[in-house]
Parts: structure tokens; sequence; C-alpha cells
């Protein structure tokens, strides 16, 4: 990536963008690349809260950290689809433990979710004049979703392509890196990027519950973000052991959870 020379698109972009610490980072590669960026975002009724609260702050917050960008950066579109939460038994929009499924896939995977993501951003972009989509889903860190998958994001521009007659690309800048990677990206787009980053961190640690959680011995902001997700309302355990072996956090409680850890986090957005 050192030394690499950024191609420059002269089409318009839309950005499904979470509010998040991924997305955030392909909202920049997209103003860095685009003459013009739209952002959406999706509440399809998620528990954690956390991103679509900041999301009007990262707005405000990049054109005036990136003033190259400002000229650039457009609406934002929040879209409603409140159904997708309502038919989807998981644990990111059902008050149930994180736990691992009969398939191998974490119950906070929500079928068909980056799908209708996509769908939609498609449905907006047809309209506004937008050629480029840009996702911020990753096969490197991405817990197993299927459709976070490269394969699933190519089938989706074939597919959306020939069911709107029209020449969609579908970008993907975080689809093979890692987390220290996704970082390096961030800080390779500038300074100011990370400061946003930072800016989204003291957000969350503003909230009781995280601070509560974070004195847990080995969880820090981005475990105790989606444990917040999955337990909503930290004061309902009147006893910290109680609240460890709901979380999974006791091997001797739900011994299945050590198959990938105490929490995920996931941006998409992820």
């Amino acid at each position: 990536m050192k030394g690499e020379v950024l191609q420059q698109y002269s089409e318009a972009a839309l950005v499904l963008f979470s509010g998040g610490q991924d997305s955030t980072t392909c909202l920049a590669w997209a103003l860095d690349k685009f003459e013009r960026v739209e952002t959406i975002g999706f509440d399809y009724g998620q528990r954690h809260r956390v991103e679509l609260e900041v999301r009007p702050r990262v707005l405000d917050r990049m054109p005036r950290g990136f003033p190259g960008w400002s000229s650039r950066l457009g609406d934002d579109h929040l879209i409603d689809i409140a159904v997708l939460g309502q038919v989807s038994e998981t644990a990111l929009t059902r008050g149930v433990e994180i736990a691992m499924q009969e398939n191998g896939l974490p119950n906070t995977f929500v079928p068909g979710r980056n799908l209708l993501f996509l769908a939609f951003a498609a449905a907006v972009a047809y309209r506004r004049g937008a050629k480029h989509l840009d996702a911020g889903v990753c096969e490197t860190d991405y817990s197993g979703y299927p459709d976070c998958r490269d394969d699933t994001i190519k089938a989706m521009q074939l597919a959306l392509n020939l069911g709107m007659e029209t020449r969609f690309v579908i970008h993907t800048p975080l689809m093979w890196l890692d987390k220290a990677q996704t970082w390096a990206l961030a800080q390779r787009l500038g300074e100011d990027l990370q400061v946003i980053e930072r800016d989204l961190a003291r957000s969350a640690l503003e909230d009781d519950s995280v601070k509560r959680l974070m004195t847990i011995p080995g969880v820090d902001m981005t475990v105790a973000l989606p444990m917040k997700a999955a337990i909503r309302d930290v004061t309902r355990f009147d006893e910290p052991q109680k609240l460890v072996c709901y979380l999974g956090l006791n091997p001797s409680v739900n011994p299945s959870v050590r198959q990938f850890g105490p929490a995920y986090s996931n941006d998409s957005g992820r």
C-alpha cells in the first residue's frame, strides 16, 4: 500500500455509512477518490444504537477536518428498514444471549442484512445518478458472516446490474485488510481521520454502561460495545457474576462461547 497512487474517479459514489470505524474509513477513501460522495445509513431496529447516534457528528466533522473534501461530501440518506429487525431472531435485534448456532455462525448474524443494504443503496444511487457503491465489508475480519464475502459482493453487483439495467461498481476497500491494516489506511488518508475516530471512541466512553463493562478484566471498548448491544441494560444484573455468566465469559457456564470469544465487533453497516 505504501507509495500507491490513488486512482481518481469522475463519477459520483454512495457510501454505506454506519458511523463506525470501518465505514468512516471507507467514507474517507471515497472522498479521496470521487468528485461527489453521498452517504446512506440504515435503521433496522438494531440494538447497538451508538453508531446511528454518532453518524451526524462524523459527517459534520469530516468536511471541517478535511477542507479539501468539503465540496465533495453531499447528501446523507437514513433509510428506515425496521421490517428487517422484525423478521430477524438475532442477538443484534432481540434480547437474546450471544451464542454460536448449529450452522457454525454466531447469532449476531442478521440474515440478508448486507444484501438488503446493497439493494436499497443501489435504488438510491440509481435515483441520485451515482455509479459507485462503497461498502466496508471485509472477508479477513468478518466473524464468518457469509454476506461479507467477496463472492457475495460480486454476485450482488451482477444481480443489481442485471435487475436495474445499469453498471454499478461495488467497491470494498477493506475486503482483504485486517484491523491493523484498516488503521494504517486511515492513517494514510490523514491524521484528522484518526481524530474523528478518537471522537467516536470518546462518545462510546461517555456511556455509563460501556464504562461499567470495561471494568471486567480483558474487556476494552471494542468488546464492550457489542456486549452492550447484547444486554442493553447493564443495571438489570444485580451482581457482577450474573453479568459475566450471561455474557458467556465464564466457560463453566457457557463453554460454547470459547469457540469465538466473548463478543463480536461489526460494522455494516459494519
